[in-house]
């Protein structure tokens, strides 16, 4: 491309989010740019006002300098050659070199997401923040509160948003089942994801924090709901005993929300390497005049060979599709939402959209709130109702949401405030 319009981008973060969707899509926007996109999300009508877009991916920012380096070397084979930083907090070194940065992405482990979110509002830098945008009420308060105060963007990297099946049961289908009564959503992660791939970060989080996330932002953006309480349990077994990791093998959240509904989140990361599938992963939601029930899990594509088993394959989150050149080029919805988001703030950079304007058109700093709300909560009310179920006391903390903030209800030791705005 030869326009004089440029959008940088720089990530902060190469783990598994970082190297299978934020780089596949970096690479792919740098090689041709937002057009090619376009019409997956409903945005055609933007790809000859944005046509010539430059995307221009500058710097990686990692914790250890080998990481970089690796990527680096991977992904210059790929048309990619950007400026490498490390260390504690690698993207202050990186706001530092790029004063004219667009959007930093940010692709930290779950407990790290609010300091480079931060850092970059602080410099006037656009942010795509992986899920869930912070484990902590306080600090998704500070974001959307800067956000708006420097009229930038924070899209959340919601994925599942994105999911073909997700989005017609959001357009069509919650319209045809009359009032929304209760469901249930369910994510089960692998065994592999917390005991080797996050190991060094899983006691910082656990399964609803870091997958159940996804759902209750379904819910949200489904019907445009808020938490109105909340009750959660969760188990230590597994990860404890088998590998002194000291976090959730599975925890089941039960939320009832301001439009009357209930629904339980059940989610763990200790799947054995045997399952069939990736993850396991379905969801229902059954209202006054019928019911919705999606198995995305098992997609209806499923194989066996000798040495693997029987196996499932989810080919809508993300496959690779042959150029005719050899190379290939990754699309599905996992990395939808991080396209959405680029072209979000090339809206705003080059079409002279606000923030306003594009509300509700990408998973927004203020839906992410909600969610933060929701894992807060559920973090501190699952870790008091371990603590009693293990003394024989039962699971008797609830959390309450509303005017005051959040409050934990506990039977025990009274009432507490956990957080002090309105929900």
């Amino acid at each position: 491309m030869s326009g004089a319009r440029k959008l940088r981008i720089a990530l902060a973060g190469a783990g598994m989010f970082g190297q299978d969707v934020h780089l596949p899509a970096y690479s792919q926007l740098q090689r041709n740019g937002l057009a090619p996109w376009l019409g997956r999300l409903g945005l055609d009508d933007l790809a000859r006002p944005l046509a010539d877009v430059e995307i221009e991916f500058v710097a990686l920012a990692t914790r250890t300098e080998a990481s970089g380096k690796a990527r680096l070397a991977e992904w210059s084979t790929r048309g990619l050659d950007f400026a490498l930083y490390h260390g504690v907090a690698p993207w202050v070194d990186v706001l530092d070199a790029y004063p004219d940065l667009d959007l930093l992405a940010v692709a930290t482990p779950d407990n790290l997401h609010g300091g480079p979110t931060l850092a970059a509002l602080e410099r006037g830098v656009h942010v795509l923040v992986e899920k869930p945008m912070t484990l902590d009420s306080a600090e998704a308060d500070k974001i959307v509160e800067l956000a708006q105060a420097k009229g930038l963007l924070v899209g959340v990297d919601m994925h599942k948003r994105y999911d073909p099946d997700h989005l017609r049961i959001r357009d069509v289908l919650t319209k045809r089942i009359g009032a929304p009564l209760y469901g249930r959503a369910v994510l089960e992660e692998p065994l592999e994801i917390s005991s080797q791939v996050f190991a060094q970060w899983a006691e910082n989080s656990d399964p609803f924090s870091y997958v159940g996330c996804h759902w209750t932002d379904l819910y949200i953006a489904y019907l445009g709901v808020k938490p109105v309480s909340l009750h959660a349990v969760g188990q230590k077994r597994k990860l404890l005993g088998d590998f002194k990791i000291d976090t959730f093998d599975a925890v089941q959240v039960k939320v009832q929300f301001d439009n009357g509904m209930s629904i339980d989140f059940i989610n763990n990361w200790i799947m054995p390497d045997g399952f069939e599938g990736p993850v396991n992963q379905e969801s229902a939601l059954y209202g006054t005049d019928g019911v919705i029930e999606s198995d995305t899990q098992y997609r209806g594509l499923r194989y066996a060979a000798a040495g693997h088993g029987s196996r499932t394959m989810n080919t809508h989150v993300l496959r690779d599709v042959p150029r005719e050149d050899g190379s290939h080029v990754t699309t599905g919805y996992g990395i939808d939402s991080v396209i959405a988001c680029v072209a979000k703030v090339a809206e705003m950079k080059f079409l002279g959209k606000t923030r306003e304007q594009l509300a509700g058109t990408y998973p927004t700093a203020e839906e992410g709130r909600l969610t933060a709300l929701i894992v807060h909560a559920a973090r501190e009310v699952c870790q008091a109702n371990f603590a009693y179920t293990e003394a024989g006391k039962g699971a008797p903390v609830t959390a309450l949401f509303n005017e005051d903030g959040i409050t934990l209800v506990d039977p025990y030791a009274g009432l507490k405030l956990i957080y002090d705005r309105p929900v």
